[in-house]
């Protein structure tokens, strides 16, 4: 009787002690290190820093240690795109160009594995579903079967959360309707009226007839073979002419073309150039050159050869002709590579790529002169100060003014201040809060403010090469735990639109409905995805699940 007191005595105090001590840990591997998230600088793109630190103030209620680091635009794209296993995080953003009207470039160029190690996937993304259904959108010629797979594709991506998409922005315009003559002015949809179109064709209204525009951004280059950022193409496709260009109406239309007439079986097509047409130095443009254009991106430009991919050969008619034979069907092709390959001089671009060193390529060309066809030639550039275009008066569309101006201003309240006292009569690109532009255009008078939703979208990149990046569910969690509506109201002031795919709400026809809704949010759904993956935190950090040793230790 005794020794059973004791037993049961014992008994009742080890079941008070197991309930008062606290849970038991689970198993877990080593903490995740601290994580830097790059952002632009604040003052030059206060939107997207803001956003960075509201992410950041979320992904800290789950355990990790975030520093946003903001730095100018040019060495953010070295230390992201140039190092490509060097970082964790990043914002960025994919601008609106006429070419991605058509969702190919976008859906093709960011996500298929043939592009990772030098192109668009800068990312690292390997998915062989989505290669096999990217390659199939390519060579369906039926939209509505098309439609299929680009939906597919955008589930694909949503499922894995490649990125975290953030926000589709309201573009914000202005110019001065004293300086411009509003019905020359064209808004071209999903890019705005910063387009093409409306530089080729606005017309000034008195003796000022330079546009005098702004960049946030400084410039990394100005190079027909390399797409270096969204203000350097704005350059590029003023100096140099393309075989087709996106139309005002989102369609590729003939323009350095004359003509461009498909075989019946949909695997050639003949281009017969403009006649008459020049080089800025006075040569004449002909088929050599056409062809050379589009040969060079497969050796020596990465971010332009999945355009010229598809083409299996090219014979020169004549001087002003050339058949393109491809290697299958391509329903992208007129948009996705005759609407967007440069045409190049070969008489200047053939010496300079057969003198690049070992391990170079045509992104490592930086030109004294640079020769095209297009409606401005190139005059100066004043590095980090601005860019001179003047009107070509050969050109078959002569501009109506008489010089294009790009003055770089990092500063958006400078940008601001610098549209209401005359330094700019056009507003290209406004990072600020739209509000204070639209207060300052009613005050004024003499601004128009134009809006419209961007094709292209602001997001967060995550390296996939790096862990914990490379595990969906640790993605799903850091996406799911992103408050996207605050962002949009707080960072963008309520001029965005949440996002959640690569197709704009703007491409109203291959945007999947929906597919913004699809991401469920929250905190504790993020939790949630952790727990269930083995994610662990203690005493406040977050850790691996169990056995997974941190490879990049701070």
């Amino acid at each position: 009787m005794h020794t059973k007191s004791k037993g049961l005595l014992y008994a009742a105090m080890t079941a008070a002690m197991i309930a008062g001590a606290p849970p038991a840990v689970a198993d877990s591997g080593d903490p995740i290190r601290k994580l830097t998230l790059i952002s632009r600088a604040q003052a030059a793109n206060p939107s997207q820093f803001q956003a960075a630190e509201l992410i950041a103030q979320s992904w800290r209620q789950l355990g990790l240690d975030i520093e946003v680091q903001g730095m100018p635009r040019p060495q953010q794209s070295d230390a992201v795109w140039y190092n490509r296993d060097t970082w964790d995080l990043t914002m960025w953003q994919m601008a609106g160009r006429p070419e991605r009207s058509d969702p190919d470039e976008l859906i093709y160029n960011l996500f298929h594995s043939t592009t990772r190690d030098s192109g668009y996937n800068f990312v690292g993304y390997v998915n062989e579903e989505y290669d096999h259904v990217a390659e199939q959108q390519r060579v369906t010629a039926d939209r509505d079967e098309r439609k299929v797979l680009i939906d597919r594709l955008q589930d694909i991506v949503n499922e894995d959360q490649v990125y975290a998409f953030l926000v589709h922005p309201l573009q914000t315009f202005a110019f001065d309707k004293t300086v411009w003559d509003a019905s020359t002015v064209v808004e071209q949809p999903g890019l705005g009226i910063k387009n093409f179109w409306t530089f080729s064709s606005i017309e000034p209204l008195g003796d000022q007839k330079d546009m005098i525009l702004n960049s946030s951004d400084e410039l990394n280059a100005i190079n027909p073979f390399y797409i270096s950022g969204a203000t350097d193409s704005w350059i590029t496709e003023l100096i140099w002419d393309r075989m087709m260009r996106i139309g005002p109406t989102g369609l590729a239309e003939p323009w350095a073309a004359e003509t461009v007439e498909w075989a019946d079986d949909a695997q050639s097509v003949t281009v017969t150039l403009r006649d008459g047409m020049t080089w800025h130095d006075g040569e004449p443009v002909t088929a050599e050159d056409v062809v050379f254009s589009f040969t060079a991106p497969v050796d020596y430009a990465p971010m332009y050869k999945p355009f010229v991919d598809g083409i299996a050969n090219m014979e020169v008619i004549d001087d002003r002709t050339v058949r393109f034979d491809l290697s299958e069907p391509n329903a992208a092709f007129e948009t996705s590579t005759l609407a967007k390959v440069n045409l190049a001089p070969k008489h200047v671009w053939e010496p300079l790529l057969a003198n690049l060193s070992e391990g170079e390529n045509a992104e490592s060309i930086r030109e004294d002169q640079r020769i095209g066809s297009g409606p401005f030639k190139f005059n100066r550039w004043a590095t980090q100060q601005e860019v001179v275009l003047d009107a070509n008066e050969d050109h078959w569309a002569t501009p109506k003014m008489d010089r294009w101006i790009l003055r770089i201003v990092l500063n958006v309240e400078a940008t601001l201040g610098m549209l209401r006292s005359g330094e700019l009569n056009f507003l290209s690109d406004y990072t600020g809060d739209p509000e204070l532009l639209i207060e300052a255009a009613e005050a004024d008078g003499d601004l128009e403010v134009v809006e419209s939703v961007d094709i292209g979208f602001q997001y967060l990149a995550f390296n996939l090469r790096r862990p914990p990046f490379d595990d969906a569910a640790f993605r799903r969690a850091l996406s799911a735990a992103i408050n996207r509506e605050l962002i949009r109201k707080a960072a963008y002031n309520g001029f965005a639109v949440t996002a959640n795919s690569v197709v704009s709400p703007a491409l109203s026809f291959w945007h999947k409905d929906g597919i913004a809704e699809e991401l469920e949010t929250g905190i504790d759904v993020a939790k949630s995805i952790l727990d269930e993956a083995g994610y662990v935190v203690e005493d406040g950090a977050l850790h691996y699940p169990a056995g997974q040793v941190e490879q990049f230790a701070n």
